[in-house]
C-alpha cells in the first residue's frame, strides 16, 4: 500500500493536533534520544523537535514518498527507512513515539511489549491510534465494502486495521511499566462538507479498499456509495460545515529506572 503525502497533509492541522496533545502529556524534561515510528511526512516529528530541540530525533517510515516529504520539511533531521512491524532498536531511546501508525501493524500483543523494550530506563513509550469504537465512518466503510460487488476483493482490506479496547493495552503494559497513562479523545473536526470527510478517509482508511478494487469504475462506484452514507450520517450545520467525530486512543507507558 502506497501513501500520498500531499493528500495526507491536506488536513495537516487536524492530523497534527493529536500529536501535539500526546507530546504535551509526556513527562520527560530533557530526553537525549527520541524516535518517531511511522513519521510520515514529518509533521509529528516537527512537534517532537519543538518540544525537545536539544534531543537527537530520528524519524522512521517505510514509505519512500513520505520520507522524501519529511526530508523536504526538515533536511537536517535524521530520517530512516524501515518498517515498524519488523523494527528492532539497536539501542535504547528515551522516548519511543508513534502517532497514528500502529493501527496498520498486526499482532499488538507482540508489538507493544517489543516497542516498550526499546525504551531506556526512566523513558517512555507514547503512541496514539484511531479507534473504531462507535465510529460511524468506519462502520459505513465496512458496510459498503460488504456489498456483494466488492465483498471478495475487499476482504483483506476489512481486516487491515488493528485496534483494541483501552484495557487491552493497559493489561499488556501494567506489569512492565512503572506508570501508565491511558485515555481516549473524540475530536469534532469541522470540515467543509461530506466530500471533505471522504477526502480525509481517502488518504488513510480507504486506501487499502481502493487499492483492492479491480478498476477505476469500481473505485468511483465505491466512493459514490460511501459518500451517500457520509451525507446521511454527518448533516451540514448552520454554517454549511459538517462535524466529523474522530476518536483516538492514547497510551504513555513509563519505564522505571531499574
Amino acid at each position: 500500500m502506497s501513501w500520498d503525502p500531499e493528500k495526507y497533509l491536506k488536513f495537516r492541522g487536524e492530523r497534527t493536533r493529536p500529536s501535539v496533545d500526546l507530546v504535551g502529556r509526556i513527562v520527560a524534561e530533557d530526553p537525549a534520544t527520541v524516535i518517531d515510528l511511522g513519521c510520515g511526512p514529518g509533521n509529528s516529528t516537527a512537534v517532537l523537535r519543538g518540544r525537545w530541540p536539544g534531543a537527537s530525533i530520528t524519524g522512521l517510515d517505510s514509505d519512500p514518498a513520505m520520507l522524501r516529504a519529511a526530508l523536504r520539511s526538515d533536511p537536517y533531521m535524521n530520517w530512516m527507512q524501515g518498517d515498524v512491524a519488523s523494527w528492532h532498536a539497536d539501542g535504547a531511546f528515551d522516548v519511543v513515539y508513534s502517532n497514528a501508525v500502529l493501527q496498520w501493524v498486526p499482532d499488538h500483543a507482540e508489538l507493544i511489549p517489543r516497542l516498550f523494550r526499546a525504551v531506556a530506563p526512566g523513558g517512555a513509550l507514547a503512541f496514539q491510534i484511531p479507534t473504531r469504537v462507535d465510529s460511524a465512518i468506519y462502520a459505513d466503510i465496512d458496510e459498503v465494502a460488504n456489498d456483494p460487488r466488492w465483498r471478495a476483493a475487499t476482504e483483506a482490506a476489512r481486516n487491515a486495521l488493528v485496534d483494541h479496547e483501552p484495557a487491552f493495552y493497559y493489561d499488556l503494559l501494567c506489569t512492565k511499566a512503572e506508570r501508565l497513562d491511558v485515555w481516549t479523545t473524540e475530536y469534532q473536526h469541522a470540515l467543509d462538507g461530506p466530500e471533505a470527510v471522504l477526502d480525509w478517509m481517502r488518504s488513510t482508511r480507504l486506501r487499502p479498499f481502493l487499492d483492492a478494487l479491480p478498476d477505476e469504475a469500481d473505485r468511483r462506484a465505491f466512493e459514490a456509495a460511501l459518500l451517500g452514507r457520509i451525507a446521511a450520517a454527518f448533516p451540514r450545520r448552520p454554517d454549511g460545515k459538517v462535524l466529523f467525530p474522530f476518536r483516538r486512543l492514547f497510551v504513555i507507558a513509563y519505564r522505571g529506572r531499574d
